[in-house]
């Protein structure tokens, strides 16, 4: 059997997903969970073989959840499963250790492939998530210029020693919001950590303007 935990903070979603799920012999649903924060205790105590995680979830969002998601249980897979496909976002869930990413929308066969590839130690990426992935590894490494000037604004905040919450009152924008704009300069500064992010923009300059 392959046990899965899902966790999404829609309740149709969730329901929708377990009776998926459950109709595939193979599959046990361990846990719907609207959540990250309550999903945390639950895969370190039934450490499902795969995760399915929505991005957009209250308090914790999904990218950042997933570093503790896979300390919980390394041994779980996390399949990102949302409505969402920018670059940041799918770029940002594979480096935080997704195996899988679907958008939602996904037939149930394609939701049940998904869970056996990656639960067999292999990945599964939507078809436009793909895509965007090989063009991603066949196209010139990005450079800081590639920074907008809101993410410039941003990173002078983190610099500065600002918390999420704390960037997102100074320029007027939700925490949600400029937590997404912090994780975009990780990405594209192939940053793991604020200060890390701070030291590369120091060095390429970026702090200077």
């Amino acid at each position: 059997m392959i046990s899965i935990l899902v966790v999404d903070d829609h309740p149709i979603v969730r329901q929708g997903l377990v009776g998926v799920l459950e109709d595939e012999e193979e599959f046990t649903v361990v846990g719907a969970l609207p959540s990250a924060e309550e999903a945390l205790p639950v895969v370190a105590r039934a450490r499902p073989d795969v995760i399915l995680l929505d991005l957009e979830l209250p308090g914790l969002g999904g990218i950042a959840a997933l570093p503790g998601l896979v300390e919980a249980s390394p041994a779980s897979r996390v399949i990102v499963f949302t409505a969402y496909e920018t670059d940041e976002r799918v770029f940002g869930a594979i480096r935080a250790g997704a195996k899988g990413y679907l958008l939602k929308g996904a037939s149930t066969e394609e939701i049940a492939r998904a869970v056996r590839a990656v639960h067999a130690g292999g990945s599964h990426l939507e078809p436009r998530v793909a895509a965007r992935v090989l063009a991603e590894l066949h196209a010139p490494r990005r450079t800081s210029d590639t920074l907008s000037d809101r993410e410039r604004e941003v990173l002078h905040l983190v610099a500065d020693g600002l918390s999420n919450k704390e960037i997102g009152r100074a320029l007027t924008i939700s925490e949600r919001t400029a937590r997404f704009h912090v994780t975009s300069i990780f990405n594209k500064l192939g940053a793991n950590t604020r200060a890390q992010a701070v030291a590369v923009a120091g060095q390429r300059g970026l702090l200077s303007s």
